[in-house]
């Protein structure tokens, strides 16, 4: 019985197959067709250049930093009214 030889895949030839599921509008799978591999191959190529190169997450819109720095500022705000839950024990009489 013959053992099956594991197949290699130059740099280049990764990198443009990432590219083409990063920068278009294909899926893993699609590209994985297109260029004769597996899906799950491609795949674990793409999530390690996203680990690597730290694309997880697509740059945020203005009204989307706007909404941020809102939120900010209300948690702010709410942090510096807030009354402690557990300042001491209550004294006899007190609600």
């Amino acid at each position: 019985m013959t053992r099956r030889r594991r197949q290699q895949f130059s740099p280049e030839f990764k990198e443009e197959a990432v590219r083409m599921v990063l920068e278009g509008e294909r899926t893993v799978a699609s590209v994985a067709r297109e260029f004769g591999i597996n899906a799950s191959t491609l795949g674990s190529w793409v999530h390690r250049h996203r680990i690597v190169h730290g694309q997880d997450e697509q740059p945020l819109s203005g009204p989307e930093r706007a909404r941020i720095r809102e939120l900010e500022r209300e948690n702010a705000e709410l942090r510096e009214t807030r009354v402690p839950r557990n300042s001491g024990p209550l004294e006899a009489g007190t609600t």
